[in-house]
Formats: C-alpha cells, structure tokens, sequence
C-alpha cells in the first residue's frame, strides 16, 4: 500500500492536505458574548491552527477540530461530506497560567452537545446542538451555564466567543452564545466538601484528595450520560453533562483512579478508564499501565451525593512495574529514567483503547512498548500481548520486521526506526481492522514517550475472533514545511531531520 493521498477541503483544489485555514478562512469574525463583533478576524487572534484530533458525531455526519495550542482554544465543527466548515468557537480565557487550550472535544451519545475540554483553562465547557429530523445540524450555541470548573479559582478573564462568515464553499458559519456563567458550577468544593483541585482557599484545612493538578485530559461520555473526566495530576470527577451547569455525579482520589489516562470504552455496564503518564516534564520518569472498569449504572442523581470514591472501580490490571506516581501506590520505585528508545526503555504508557465489534475483547495500547494488551470484558483477564514490529504481530522488534520499519523516517541516521509510538485510534466498521495515529519523530506533544519513526496511520488487521493483532502496513505521512522549533526530545534522539509530521489520531467516518 502506497503513502497517504491526501483530500483537499476547499472547492479549489481537488488534492490535499485538508488544510485548517483553507476550512477556517482566515477572514472569518469574531463575536462576543452580546453577540457583537469584537472588532477581530480569525488572522488576527493568536492559537489557531496546531490541530489536535478530532471526533465523529454519532451519526458519522459531523467531526470535531480541536485546535490544541495554549492560549488558543479553537473548537470548530466540519461536515463530513462536504468537508466545509459550519461552526467555530473559542472556549472561555481562565485566570490560570496558560489561560485556555482545546485538550479533545467528545459528543454526547445522542449527539445533542459537544463536551470540550478546556485543559489550560481547568474546565469543561458545553456546545449545544440543535438538529433537523435527518440529523443536519441547524444552529450550534456555546452554552456558558454548562461550563463547569475543574481547578482552584476558576475566573473567568474572557466569556467564550464564535465566529461568522463565509466558509470556504461561501456558505455562513452558525453560531452564538447562550446562557451565563454559573458561580456553584466554578467554585472550589465538590458536594461532598472537599476541594475539587487540592489547596483551594475554601478547603484548606481539609484532607488532601491528591487532586493535585486538575488538567482534563480525554472526557469519555456513556450511555447514561455520565461523564468521566479524569486528571493529569490523578483523580477524577464524573458529570452530568446535560444539567446546566454540569452537576457531580461521583469525585475519586488519585490513589483510587491514578491520572494520566487517555482512552475509554463501554460495554454494557462497563466503562473502562486506563492511566498513563503525565504529559508534563514529570512524564520522563513515570511507567505507568493500568486499566480500570466501573459500573456506569451505580451513579445516582438524586439529593443523596455519593461519598468519595463510590462507586469502587475495579482495577483490571496494573503493570507490576508501574512507578509510584500520579497516585499510584502500588509501584515498585519512584522513578524510572530508562527513557524511550525501542529495544532499551523500560517504561510504560497506555494511551488509546478500543473494544471489539462483538464486545468481547479490549485492546489497549503501550505508546511506549509498542505493544497492545488485549483482555477477556467478561473475566477481566489479560489473554494475550501483540507487536506492532513484528510482520507477525508475536515476533518482537527483533523479529521479521513489520509495516513500521520500510515508512519509516531515514533522514538522521541516529533515528531508531521500526518505532510505531501508537497513539489514538478507530475502527473499520466491519470491526476486522483498527487505523491508529502513528507519531512522528518530532513530537509536539508528549516528547518523552511520542517519538516514533514512521509517522501516519498505521492499519491494524485483527485474527482468531478478535484477540489477536498485527500491523499489516502504514499510510504515511509528511510535512516538510513546518518551521515550529524542534522541542528537545528527552530520553529519545534529537532528530535533526526535516519530518514533522505527527500523527495524534485516526479516526474512521463510516458512509
């Protein structure tokens, strides 16, 4: 299979790549909350543009953009058939360091509302949406009465704003903004009084929860619209999404949900959470492999609030060689500086699950080990591990080699090839093949465990009822005409090469 054959999104040109700013016109206008021009065009603000990943609605007829740079937080919203874009926000501007970011934007099971996550800003927002009896979108409306803080202090420095114009097909974008911002919703306490984020004002002489840093990293909704929002620094709070302002359905200290996590997926009552590692400097050190299942039917909504850390999640599996850290302690040491190069590191990062097409079997992937464990949904039990190296799926990096090692990067010699780093993932519709985002040799984020060799979407074909696995070839990618700064690549190789492509996700748009 030939590299990646990219399809433009502007009436223009028939080829790619899907450019944001050929979607997104940079002439587009900004509106405020009284719904009046703030007198800015989209060229002009700062943080548009470093695309994150996307999500498809339930119907397959709409996908998410989030747009992940710090202080940017752009949200639009893209018709998968078309492939124009018809509505663009920017989340609400926090008093906190880095003020605001797009992390992931989920939709909501019966696709009537859009879950961003404000990471910069320690909060989760709300789009609400609006269809046609066909399921066309008709009216998209940032909801500031849904927005709900996660951190210490959450203030509010700029109200979420929208853009209008004319797309890229000369058609007007929809939007506005509704509601107000809810003083309970961006407090400090949760209903059972402790402190959401650990050393707020308001609970100082309260236990610690090891809350420590309440970054929302990968919100998974379920079918009972419960919302697991879990941390970087550990821990997790699950929401009601659809209440406004979004009201705490249960609060878990670190040690019982450790942080990091970046993947979900549910099987009847079954949700399952895994944690991984930080994304901050502090990630360098960290090993962590866990996966977590709780009972999405045990959350009440009534007056009687759970006391913390109920409903008990059931810890699945935990690698025994987890480090203690974002909560865990269960590890054996604290630290573990083994770095990331394939064949040498010692440390583990799960990030990114899937469920099989019959539900019986979980696949979670090690962005670090390129492996993938799979387990049994019924008896929690791991059955089996398969390589991303190997032709076979079973012989190891040392083994014959597979899709990873001929697309991969050649341009520093020092570059370890045959090195996946799997990321985020999705599904054939048939179920007999998984399409996982491959990072690149530069990484944007994540630099102590993204690097990998073979940047693009690597193409997975699943054996033997779904428990086995093995990566049959890559559709590569490349961008040779990013000129952002190369961050140093800790633990890895400083790759001193023109490839900047990235890969953070694939997601599969079914017809």
């Amino acid at each position: 299979m030939g590299d990646a054959t990219p399809r433009s999104c502007s009436p223009y040109k028939e080829t790619g790549p899907c450019d944001a700013f050929d979607i997104f016109p940079h002439e587009l206008v900004q509106y405020d909350a009284e719904n009046v021009p703030t007198g800015k065009s989209l060229g002009e603000l700062y943080g548009f543009g470093r695309l994150h990943g996307m999500l498809a609605d339930p119907l397959n007829l709409y996908v998410t953009a989030s747009f992940f740079t710090p202080g940017g937080a752009f949200l639009g919203i893209i018709d998968t058939n078309t492939r124009e874009a018809i509505s663009l926000y920017r989340l609400t501007k926090f008093d906190t360091s880095k003020e605001r970011s797009v992390h992931m934007s989920v939709w909501l099971e019966d696709g009537s509302a859009i879950i961003a996550t404000n990471l910069h800003g320690k909060a989760v927002e709300r789009i609400n949406i609006v269809r046609d009896d066909s399921g066309k979108i008709v009216s998209t409306e940032f909801d500031k009465g849904g927005t709900f803080g996660l951190g210490t202090d959450n203030t509010v420095l700029e109200d979420g704003t929208y853009f209008q114009g004319l797309n890229a097909f000369g058609r007007p974008l929809m939007g506005s903004i509704v509601g107000e911002y809810s003083e309970t919703a961006l407090g400090d306490l949760t209903p059972n009084g402790f402190c959401k984020e650990d050393g707020c004002p308001d609970g100082s002489q309260l236990l610690p929860t090891g809350r420590v840093n309440n970054v929302p990293i990968c919100p998974i909704p379920s079918t009972n619209n419960n919302l697991y929002v879990n941390f970087g620094g550990g821990g997790m709070l699950v929401l009601d999404p659809k209440t406004t302002p979004m009201t705490v359905l249960g609060e878990y200290d670190s040690t019982t949900f450790n942080g990091a996590g970046c993947g979900g997926v549910q099987v009847g009552p079954q949700m399952f959470l895994n944690s991984g590692i930080s994304a901050g400097g502090a990630g360098f050190e960290q090993s962590t492999f866990s996966l977590y299942s709780f009972d999405d039917e045990a959350f009440g909504r009534n007056v009687n609030f759970a006391p913390p850390n109920t409903p008990s999640p059931e810890v699945v599996f935990k690698d025994p060689t987890n480090t203690n850290t974002i909560g865990n302690v269960d590890g054996v040491d604290a630290t573990n500086n083994s770095g990331q190069i394939p064949g040498i590191t010692t440390r583990r990062d799960a990030h990114g699950m899937i469920k099989t097409l019959d539900q019986s079997y979980i696949h979670q992937f090690d962005r670090l080990r390129n492996v993938v464990e799979v387990f049994d949904v019924e008896s929690h039990e791991r059955i089996l591990t398969y390589d991303l190296t190997s032709r076979d799926g079973q012989s190891g990096r040392y083994g014959d080699a597979g899709g990873c090692l001929a697309k991969s990067v050649t341009d520093d010699p020092n570059l370890v090839g045959n090195d996946p780093s799997p990321d985020l993932l999705g599904q054939s519709p048939d179920g007999h093949y998984i399409f996982v985002g491959l990072r690149g040799p530069a990484p944007v984020s994540v630099p102590h465990s993204g690097q990998g060799s073979c940047p693009g979407v690597g193409i997975i074909r699943l054996s033997t009822n779904g428990k086995r696995g093995k990566l049959v070839d890559v559709l590569r990618t490349t961008n040779t005409i990013d000129t952002a700064p190369l961050p140093p690549i800790t633990g890895g190789i400083q790759y001193t090469g023109a490839e900047r492509s990235d890969i953070h996700s694939a997601i599969v748009v079914a017809p």
